[in-house]
């Protein structure tokens, strides 16, 4: 047997092919957010990325707010969805917190864009809080929900959540010296649609495909070491069991040897029609 303990298999949920489309199309379509932005900008003169806040764009004094009040909603309802649909796609406590953290996102979106800054008071602020703080956190939450999937990714993602809640806490605080007002919120608000949509297509490419089969025949998920680990020791294991049938056939054979010599009468040359590979291979290989 391998010297190392046989990694642990960590159950997951099957999901459905439907679920997977909906769900990683949702949150590939949060882009939208910077097409209608960038619309909304497009309409807006004067208007400076670096110095103003996205909220303004949905106020009164932007041609284009029903456009950008529209995405706000859009993105609200795109983030929920992806979170509930693919929940059962991410694993351990990691995916269980990112469904809660980024549909509080979702829900602070959704305020954003029905109560804009200059008319919507608390509201639009409390809807702005939700969403920037349960976006970096549920970021960082997403990360450990889909390592096991893929250690690129889910490293990528956790950077994204961080860098989103330190925009977020300078965003807060008024640091702006660096970026401007406007340029600090971009940095805590972007993050969330550019790393849910790397998630949504790692989703979509791997969907249930990584699921493998144990020795003990349930159906289970490794990661991409515990894998290699368990292919290494199954490796191991039939080198050895090979091993130990070719010293057998050799011990038979030594014994029939001087079985023969002791006795020159005995005709039984039944120690010459042994086949080697015959000798340790399994039941089904034969």
């Amino acid at each position: 047997m391998s010297d190392s303990p046989a990694p642990t298999p960590v159950p997951t949920t099957s999901v459905s092919r439907a679920r997977y489309l909906v769900g990683c199309s949702a949150w590939l379509l949060t882009l939208q957010f910077f097409v209608l932005e960038t619309l909304a900008i497009s309409r807006f003169p004067g208007y400076s990325r670096v110095d103003q806040v996205i909220s303004d764009l949905g106020t009164e004094a932007s041609p284009g707010a029903a456009l950008m009040n529209a995405s706000f909603i859009a993105q609200a309802v795109l983030i929920a969805a992806g979170a509930v649909l693919l929940l059962p796609a991410l694993l351990g406590l990691g995916g269980r917190l990112a469904t809660v953290l980024l549909s509080t996102a979702g829900v602070g979106t959704l305020l954003v864009g029905l109560f804009p800054s200059d008319t919507g008071g608390t509201l639009h602020t409390v809807g702005a809080i939700l969403y920037l703080l349960g976006g970096g956190l549920g970021l960082i939450a997403l990360a450990y929900g889909i390592r096991p999937r893929s250690e690129p990714v889910g490293t990528a993602v956790a950077l994204l959540g961080l860098l989103g809640v330190i925009g977020t806490v300078f965003f807060g605080t008024g640091v702006h010296q660096l970026l401007g007002e406007g340029g600090t919120e971009r940095l805590a608000a972007y993050v969330l649609p550019v790393a849910l949509a790397v998630v949504a297509v790692l989703l979509w490419r791997q969907q249930d495909d990584w699921r493998v089969a144990t020795p003990d025949g349930d159906d289970a998920t490794l990661t991409r070491r515990q894998r290699r680990e368990l292919e290494r020791a199954e490796a191991f294991d039939r080198a050895r069991e090979r091993d130990e049938a070719l010293e057998a056939l050799a011990r038979t054979k030594e014994q029939d040897r001087a079985a023969a010599t002791a006795d020159p009468t005995d005709e039984d040359d039944d120690y010459d029609d042994y086949d080697e590979d015959r000798a340790w291979r399994t039941p089904r290989g034969r």
